[in-house]
């Protein structure tokens, strides 16, 4: 499905992230991979994940996405390795480990803006550089969580930073529907990355949604990387500007 195109994967910390299992779905789809790293650690991670039979595939990159500075640099040198970039997975998102205990209602300025800086405004810089390398078209997709749109105690600041990601994936997908680039979003369920942990009684949900979703189980990180896949593909070619949900069926509950 993916043979042969250009994918960038943004947000892969350990072999838990959904980004790396998105990652791991490309690669079965024979896509060559282009994965960014913030630091020494991360860099360090994510050359301990790669097998080295998909050693060819797969390229690394640093950027900080608070940087504009350091977006361009990336698209400018991805430019210059492959020519041509077909799709961008943007799985990345942040906030302070305090604004994410007790009450939203005591969220600082700093860590408010702080959130909706890396976690839904990074998508707008992003795609802004991808447009260039996306001369045939492209995908971009992001990920977010019900928490958008839903009160999840505990969530908190997340919630909000990801309601404007969603709004986003929405204008981005009118602005460069123009030049064939889609645009969409996977409202994935609760997976146990080391963000989610950090989560207070992030165990809570995943008993909930195991308990109460129609598939009466939690998500895995294959089901999303294949929907991802999915998106990234010309499966979907006349898909844009949604919101996919990935989450045994949580979301259509009323209770």
């Amino acid at each position: 499905m993916l043979a042969n195109r250009n994918i960038m994967i943004m947000g892969v910390r350990n072999k838990w992230s959904i980004a790396w299992g998105i990652a791991q779905s490309c690669l079965e789809q024979n896509a060559n991979i282009i994965l960014t790293y913030r630091g020494d650690r991360e860099k360090e991670a994510i050359e301990k994940l790669i097998p080295e039979e998909h050693a060819s595939k797969i390229r690394i990159y640093p950027c900080d996405v608070s940087s504009d500075e350091e977006i361009q640099k990336l698209f400018e040198q991805v430019g210059k390795d492959y020519g041509i970039l077909h799709g961008v997975v943007h799985s990345i998102a942040f906030a302070n480990t305090e604004d994410l205990r007790g009450a939203f209602i005591d969220t600082s300025r700093d860590g408010f803006l702080l959130a909706m800086n890396i976690s839904a405004y990074s998508l707008v810089a992003v795609s802004r550089y991808a447009r260039e390398l996306m001369k045939e078209g492209g995908s971009i997709v992001t990920l977010t969580y019900q928490g958008s749109d839903r009160v999840v105690p505990g969530y908190n600041v997340m919630g909000v930073a990801k309601a404007a990601l969603e709004s986003c994936v929405k204008y981005l997908a009118y602005d460069l529907g123009s030049d064939n680039i889609r645009v969409n979003a996977i409202s994935a369920g609760p997976v146990k990355t080391v963000s989610a942990m950090g989560i207070q009684n992030f165990g809570d949900v995943l008993d909930v949604v195991e308990q109460k979703s129609p598939l009466k189980r939690n998500v895995t990180l294959k089901e999303i990387g294949d929907t991802a896949v999915c998106l990234l593909s010309d499966y979907t070619s006349g898909t844009t500007g949604q919101i996919i949900y990935v989450d045994s069926g949580f979301s259509v509950l009323g209770m």
